[in-house]
């Protein structure tokens, strides 16, 4: 239906717009409102990936994942050249060799860093909206100076950081640096610097962010998970999560939930997979436990699980 709605001369609303002829008529009198319009859909028709490709008049979208943005041009590919004639193929491969060399600093800068960019997000296992954005705030560093004088890597990383922090991917900072074999304090000092000269806020991660992955990392069920957030939410209420660490305060709540729903996984098990200390988790749900009065309600489970870790201690 088009935007007209009624029709000028006899008020109708029964107007239909004919694609085929470009006209708008009224089906009640005849009157053609409109004609002469524009298609703007495509003009062929196409059965298979090859005809698509091969009729797109358009290009792939601009993207800052290329150190071009994907719209820069290149003098033609290797058997283009060398079939063109003698004198042609010379003065072709003397443009090519100039053409590359004539590109700027920032230029050079972008395409070694977008390389990194992409091997990182490889490793990290990042997705492509989160790696777009990433190389992003990578560009707008670049062109505000802000990168001269450090590790292209660690800028590449502390983007890439930045990103997950705004679009609240579960990705803490010591998984960051122990996945790209990064300094930690190198890190921490360039991200925060990109973040603070760029105006982009970079909300802290709380516990919730974490307790989806961690239970799924740990095979727990969808009962667990729920009653982790739940024990979460009691948590935050009484100022529990005020000051502490948001992966060893979800690998308690899990931990505390197992005990709860009988998906019992020892310490040790859970410190692996979250990558904090088992101090640290007997720590955390010793807290929850007296805070949150929950001490009565699992002490049967409780001993039994801490005669179970002591077992495994004593066996190694």
């Amino acid at each position: 239906m088009s935007f007209i709605k009624k029709c000028p001369k006899c008020n109708s609303i029964n107007v239909v717009e004919d694609k085929k002829r470009g006209e708008i008529v009224c089906r009640d009198c005849g009157l053609v409102i409109s004609e002469g319009s524009v298609d703007t859909g495509q003009e062929w028709r196409e059965f298979s990936y090859e005809d698509s490709s091969e009729k797109r008049r358009a290009g792939a979208p601009v993207t800052f994942t290329k150190h071009d943005s994907g719209t820069g041009t290149k003098i033609g590919s290797g058997s283009d050249v060398y079939a063109l004639p003698t004198s042609q193929k010379r003065k072709m491969l003397r443009l090519k060799k100039w053409h590359s060399r004539s590109s700027t600093a920032l230029e050079r800068n972008l395409k070694y860093a977008i390389i990194e960019l992409k091997k990182a997000a490889s490793i990290l296992n990042i997705p492509q909206a989160i790696e777009e954005e990433s190389a992003r705030i990578y560009n707008l560093a670049v062109r505000n100076g802000l990168v001269r004088g450090r590790s292209m890597e660690a800028v590449v990383v502390g983007c890439i950081y930045i990103a997950a922090r705004r679009y609240g991917l579960a990705r803490s900072f010591n998984e960051i640096c122990k996945e790209m074999h990064i300094d930690r304090k190198e890190l921490g000092k360039t991200y925060r610097f990109i973040a603070r000269e760029l105006n982009i806020k970079v909300l802290p991660s709380g516990p919730e962010d974490y307790i989806p992955k961690f239970a799924s990392a740990l095979g727990f069920s969808a009962k667990t998970q729920t009653k982790a957030q739940d024990i979460l939410k009691r948590a935050k209420s009484v100022g529990l999560t005020s000051g502490r660490g948001p992966t060893g305060l979800a690998a308690a709540v899990l931990y505390v939930a197992s005990l709860i729903t009988g998906e019992k996984r020892t310490q040790r098990a859970i410190a692996e997979v979250v990558n904090v200390t088992e101090v640290t988790i007997r720590n955390r749900y010793k807290e929850i436990l007296e805070k949150l009065d929950l001490e009565e309600e699992l002490k049967e489970p409780v001993k039994k699980l801490e005669e179970e870790d002591k077992t495994e201690i004593l066996l190694e």
